[in-house]
């Protein structure tokens, strides 16, 4: 059970507020005034400590709550600012479009694709073939993984443009919650927001295995009891 001991306001307000700026395309100030007109008064920096610190509580619960996925991947990078620089987001969907996993890194190499693949096979088991782009960094990344696999169980790797359209429309929806974010202060805090976020689309697919009958909105509030 995720614990609420400690704060000021219910938890039914620390979730919602989560849940708005996780969800929508909403700054903290945003959040901030949607909350007062519900008769709630506080400061936007309370919301962002609110997403930084339950945001990963909430997806580690979730996960151990997740439907299996596909064993056939779609894996990508893209952009996210910290501090006014470019690092680098991994993610990866299957064919059906549910989510494998995602990881933040500050460099776009063979090793952060490495750390990426070990990541997403811990938590969504070994994938028959990954389709990528024509990055080297990826290719070097899944031959690292493959050199550790018996040869019956090594990944099939294909660099197929087209495949990858699924897993480029699918950053749409998280850059789009992102961008009145206006780029995040520190690393730290972009990764436990994007883990909210990524809670959200996961739910929103039905990736979910308990109430999977309820709306997104009410499975993500059952996560908290």
């Amino acid at each position: 059970m995720i614990s609420f001991k400690g704060s000021h306001f219910p938890k039914e307000v620390i979730m919602q507020s989560i849940r708005w700026y996780t969800s929508y395309s909403l700054s903290y100030r945003d959040v901030e005034e949607l909350l007062e007109e519900r008769g709630v008064e506080l400061d936007h920096s309370t919301v962002n400590r609110w997403v930084v610190k339950y945001s990963p509580l909430l997806e580690l619960k979730f996960r151990k709550r997740k439907k299996k996925t596909g064993s056939s991947w779609r894996m990508d990078e893209t952009y996210i600012k910290i501090k006014g620089r470019w690092v680098y987001y991994y993610r990866a969907v299957d064919t059906d479009n549910q989510t494998i996993d995602f990881y933040l890194s500050e460099k776009r190499d063979a090793e952060a694709a490495r750390n990426f693949f070990t990541k997403a096979i811990d938590s969504s088991g070994l994938p028959d073939k990954v389709n990528i782009d024509k990055s080297g960094a990826n290719l070097a990344g899944l031959q690292a993984i493959n050199q550790d696999l018996p040869e019956d169980e090594r990944i099939m790797v294909r660099q197929i443009k087209y495949l990858n359209n699924l897993i480029e429309q699918e950053h749409r929806p998280i850059k789009r919650i992102t961008r009145p974010m206006l780029g995040f202060k520190a690393f730290t805090s972009a990764v436990a927001t994007l883990a909210g976020i990524e809670l959200q689309r996961m739910l929103k697919k039905g990736q979910g295995l308990l109430n999977s009958e309820l709306p997104a909105w009410k499975q993500f509030y059952a996560l908290a009891g």
